[in-house]
């Protein structure tokens, strides 16, 4: 704002009543614009450009009584570290490095071990599992072939005591003719025609007494017979009561079936 002069002649305005006494003041009324030669607007945010401004008076700031405080000195270098606190340095690190690497190292040992004990289990289980499984084989190979072996023995004295003793025709006669139930009717005994005469010897009370018809019949084995009546029969021919003790063992050979190499003769040894 530009300043200017006022033309107009100021009144003379009477102080008020009781001034008199006291002290003038310069600043004890209002000062009238109109008697102000120069001025400028104030704002708060004018505080930088005071400087520029005409006829303002700028204070010079207050000098500080505080000392200013001195900077702080910088830190001195460490002092380098001799040969001696080296060669320490160097030696505990070494330490601490071996001891470090031989924990590492029971800890990996320790690993390889029991990675080792599981491997070598796992397989000594299935060697075991697998011995187990060919022993249990084995001996139920050598069970079958030990019954087989008492199976042909068997069928051997079987045939060996009828060519030999024929007359146990009579006690097996006996024994089917028991077997029948005495109200049973019209029975009827059928032999080979080589058993006719020796049943005939041994078991004459028997048969009169139960009434029994002797009949020869050349299909039947020797050492073998058949007890007929009304009320069923008694079937015991020889390959009959033979399939019947052959079944106990798990066998099914017939009596008559032919007889095989290694039944007849024991077998060769075969040279180295």
């Amino acid at each position: 704002m530009t300043s200017s002069k006022s033309s107009f002649n100021f009144r003379q305005v009477p102080p008020p009543a009781g001034a008199k006494d006291k002290p003038a003041n310069a600043y004890a009324r209002f000062i009238p614009r109109e008697e102000l030669d120069e001025f400028q607007a104030w704002t708060p945010g004018a505080f930088g450009d005071l400087g520029a401004a005409p006829g303002v008076h700028q204070t010079q700031p207050r000098p500080s009584l505080r000392p200013e405080p001195e900077p702080a000195p910088a830190p001195a270098a460490p002092p380098e570290p001799t040969a001696e606190q080296w060669a320490a340095r160097i030696e505990e690190a070494r330490a601490q490095g071996y001891s470090q690497g031989y924990r590492d190292g029971l800890e990996a040992l320790d690993a390889a071990k029991r990675q080792f004990a599981q491997q070598v289990s796992a397989q000594m289980a299935q060697v075991v599992a697998a011995f187990d499984a060919q022993t249990a084989a084995l001996d139920a190979r050598l069970a079958d072939t030990l019954v087989q072996t008492a199976v042909m023995l068997a069928r051997q004295v079987v045939r060996s005591e009828i060519a030999q003793r024929p007359e146990l025709i009579v006690q097996v006669a006996q024994d089917a003719v028991g077997a029948v139930i005495l109200s049973a009717r019209h029975l009827r005994l059928r032999l080979h025609p080589a058993d006719l005469p020796l049943v005939e010897q041994g078991c004459a009370d028997l048969l009169k007494a139960r009434g029994v018809v002797l009949q020869a019949d050349a299909t039947l084995q020797p050492g073998g017979c058949v007890v007929e009546s009304d009320l069923g029969q008694v079937d015991a021919r020889i390959e009959a009561r033979w399939a019947q003790a052959a079944a106990v063992l798990g066998q099914d050979t017939p009596l008559d079936s032919p007889e095989r190499a290694d039944d007849a003769a024991p077998a060769e040894e075969q040279p180295a």
